[in-house]
């Protein structure tokens, strides 16, 4: 996902809880790991955060924060999968303090998963956890982001902006991101990242019509080909 998109995406969910609720808990993130390689990232055994852990690995080397580089933990480890890719479940078994354990999981933990986050929490590793309900690993959680079943929904003011600033293409493609459960996990790991990145962790402040419309250029231009990639 391209800078002009996340600004977009920042713009909408303004008059939303959840610019300040990513950026709580990358500050959480950030005073939670002190050690190299600290940074733990597991997913559910049907969903690795590869995404996340991209970005995470971007934001922690521009913003000169080689502690957050995260290490992927993986559930299971194919065969001749390179050594970046090949730590699993076991790694968990010697997390920390000092070391922080970021679980993501739009589907509930399994019982020996949920085992060994307890495990890592007692040997003093923070937990945080991006889930959508999860009572047990709320509970388990020092730093929690509940992201609802049904998805994030687009405020019906900023909706209206959008069906008169971007053609059905742009429009349907974002909405439909927002609106669709697994699509807004993706969306809260690209806010939570940007915000790890930003110098300066501060709450919002309301945007002028003018400048939403300037990201919706931006966004537009890099939709028609500008040179932007989109995740």
């Amino acid at each position: 996902m391209d800078s002009a998109r996340v600004a977009l995406l920042r713009d909408v969910l303004s008059s939303t809880p959840w610019l300040d609720n990513t950026r709580a808990f990358a500050r959480a993130l950030r005073s939670s790991v002190r050690t190299q390689s600290g940074l733990l990232l597991v997913g559910t055994p049907e969903n690795e955060p590869w995404h996340l852990a991209a970005h995470l690995d971007d934001e922690s080397r521009f913003a000169g924060i080689p502690e957050l580089a995260p290490v992927l933990v993986r559930h299971h480890v194919p065969t001749g999968a390179p050594a970046h890719l090949s730590i699993g479940l076991e790694r968990l078994e010697s997390a920390r303090n000092g070391e922080a354990l970021f679980v993501v999981a739009a589907t509930s933990a399994p019982e020996p998963m949920l085992d060994r986050i307890d495990d890592a929490r007692h040997r003093g590793a923070v937990v945080l956890t991006m889930h959508s309900g999860d009572s047990d690993l709320r509970s388990l959680s020092h730093e929690s982001l509940e992201i609802p079943r049904t998805g994030i929904a687009v405020p019906t003011t900023a909706a209206a902006m959008l069906s008169n600033a971007l053609d059905g293409t742009a429009r349907g493609a974002l909405l439909t991101d927002i609106d669709a459960t697994p699509d807004s996990f993706d969306i809260m790991g690209h806010l939570v990242s940007s915000a790890i990145g930003e110098t300066a962790l501060t709450s919002p402040t309301s945007h002028s019509r003018r400048a939403f419309r300037d990201r919706l250029g931006r966004l537009l231009d890099s939709i028609s080909g500008a040179g932007n990639n989109v995740d």
